[in-house]
């Protein structure tokens, strides 16, 4: 429906009380998400003490509000481009190993290395920092161009493609660092996932970043309807004139791109290289806020806002149970039941069903 036919009929509805704008309100796809959000707040102002207190240290903010959305970046930036590949109906269970590829070039390329400067001792990068970010990132890309020629060239399962990659890539990531953990004392690249810019985290603005710019996309241009049109029916988008393999190969390496970001933000946060355990399941926390967010597994419509909102949506869920000191492993449990209740909701089976009991 158009702009113009929506705002026709929102002075109608007005006049006859509101009754079905306030429907379509409750049945607009982000209210499930929002609502899910405002819960948990809502939990944390109760039983956490101080949650949502902000206080200045340093010119920065300081508070547990911040410490979400700071952890949450990494989650939304794999969440955005875990949406478009979701989206064309596919999968990558491969971002975590992205982000270990990714967190471990940059951080063996980086490193640090003392030396004396008008007598004073100071880090210095193995490489310049730029090339080495710019390394990880094309190692991200190549990772990216791997899945998309497995899934797009050669038709291959998506979760298989992209399985195969998350066990390599993990094990190339230990490879490329002994096993170890690579420590980075080179502090300029610190500032990229703990560095804090007007007041807020950077990681923030970075994600910000990559939401306005794939939203741009997705509006300005015709590459959402695409997206959209290949999710629904590949065969028929093909036959349209729609270049199909060439669209996913683009969104499997975008969504790579997005992992090897995230895995900069994260190698940079913890100042190392953890290759055993950066990234680990993430992939699982992104396909499960993409589907909090509204997007359909099927394929077809998807939501970059509702994306975001999933990762804020999980990290919450995180540091709630942290805050109140349940045991981490209740962690996986509540996202096992979360997952459960989300393939529920999305079941036109189960739907028919509760329409079935209520009448």
């Amino acid at each position: 429906m158009s702009a113009s036919m929506d705002s026709k009929l929102i002075p109608d509805s007005a006049a006859t009380g509101g009754a079905p704008a306030l429907t379509a309100l409750l049945h607009h796809p982000l209210v499930r998400p929002l609502a899910a959000l405002a819960l948990l707040l809502l939990i944390d102002f109760l039983l956490v003490p101080g949650f949502f207190k902000l206080e200045i240290k340093d010119g920065h903010l300081y508070g547990a509000l911040i410490d979400i959305i700071n952890r949450a970046a990494p989650l939304m930036l794999a969440a955005l481009g875990m949406t478009l590949v979701i989206a064309t109906r596919g999968v990558d269970i491969s971002v975590g190993a992205v982000v270990a590829i990714s967190g471990a070039v940059a951080s063996i390329l980086i490193g640090g290395k003392m030396v004396v400067v008008d007598g004073v001792s100071q880090y210095v990068s193995n490489v310049p920092m730029v090339w080495a970010l710019c390394a990880a990132m094309g190692a991200a890309l190549l990772c990216g161009a791997w899945n998309g020629l497995l899934v797009a060239g050669l038709g291959l399962q998506p979760i298989i493609a992209t399985l195969i990659l998350m066990v390599a890539g993990r094990g190339l990531a230990q490879l490329l660092t002994d096993g170890q953990i690579v420590t980075v004392y080179y502090k300029p690249f610190f500032f990229l996932g703990g560095g804090y810019l007007f007041g807020l985290p950077f990681s923030l603005y970075i994600a910000g970043g990559m939401f306005l710019l794939l939203a741009l996309l997705m509006r300005k241009t015709a590459l959402g309807l695409f997206i959209q049109s290949v999710g629904i029916n590949p065969v028929a988008s093909r036959l349209a004139g729609i270049r199909t393999a060439a669209l996913i190969f683009f969104v499997y390496m975008f969504c790579s791109a997005c992992a090897g970001l995230a895995g900069l933000m994260i190698a940079s946060n913890i100042k190392s290289a953890d290759a055993n355990n950066a990234g680990l399941l993430l992939e699982l926390d992104a396909i499960l806020a993409v589907t909090l967010g509204g997007t359909s597994l099927a394929g077809g419509k998807f939501s970059l806002v509702g994306s975001v909102i999933g990762a804020l949506i999980i990290q919450t869920l995180t540091y709630t149970i942290y805050s109140l000191g349940v045991p981490p492993e209740v962690n996986m449990v509540v996202k096992s039941i979360v997952v459960f209740l989300v393939c529920l909701s999305q079941s036109p089976e189960f739907r028919r069903m509760l329409r079935m009991s209520k009448s």
